[in-house]
């Protein structure tokens, strides 16, 4: 589906076969563009536009598709068409989408080295917006039975006591 749809065509204009559920639904997730994605979350467009316009104007908001994972409920709601209802739907998915890229294992995850540790807590961190001091507490194997975050910091720096390391 081109990017380029008119702002007044609304979604039932356009063919049947073209639209964002009925390509999902045929050709699967991947050969959808970030643009349908959103469209599908947002379900409907306003009463002026289609929800592929709406979708387009999220993402022309949000420069990369990757820092939707920072928008607030207030940011979402200041771009007209976005109501609360739409703003905690599309966070709702984004948080899905994080817990998703999370390693999850039943296994215990083996700490042998400080890179294990970095690639054990770097999906979380990374979308961090301050400095996070996480504790990752380990039994005799080396395995993590609890991850703590003691202290968070500000946006490039993190000064923790000892005391509260050894305290939990």
């Amino acid at each position: 589906m081109p990017n380029d749809v008119l702002p007044r065509t609304m979604i039932r204009d356009v063919n049947i076969e073209d639209r964002p559920r009925e390509r999902l639904r045929r050709q699967g997730a991947m050969s959808l563009s970030n643009q349908e994605l959103l469209a599908i979350l947002l379900r409907t467009g306003t009463k002026e536009e289609s929800v592929l316009v709406l979708a387009n104007r999220i993402l022309s908001v949000f420069e990369r598709l990757h820092d939707l994972k920072h928008a607030t409920i207030e940011e979402m709601v200041a771009i007209r068409g976005i109501g609360e209802v739409k703003a905690i739907q599309l966070l709702a998915a984004i948080e899905l989408g994080r817990r998703l890229a999370q390693k999850q294992s039943d296994e215990k995850y083996t700490i042998r080295s400080p890179q294990d540790a970095a690639a054990y807590l770097m999906p979380d961190m990374t979308s961090l917006n301050q400095e996070h001091f996480v504790v990752l507490f380990l039994n005799v194997k080396n395995q993590i039975i609890h991850k703590k975050t003691i202290f968070i910091g500000s946006l490039n720096a993190s000064i923790v006591h000892p005391r509260e390391i050894v305290r939990p």
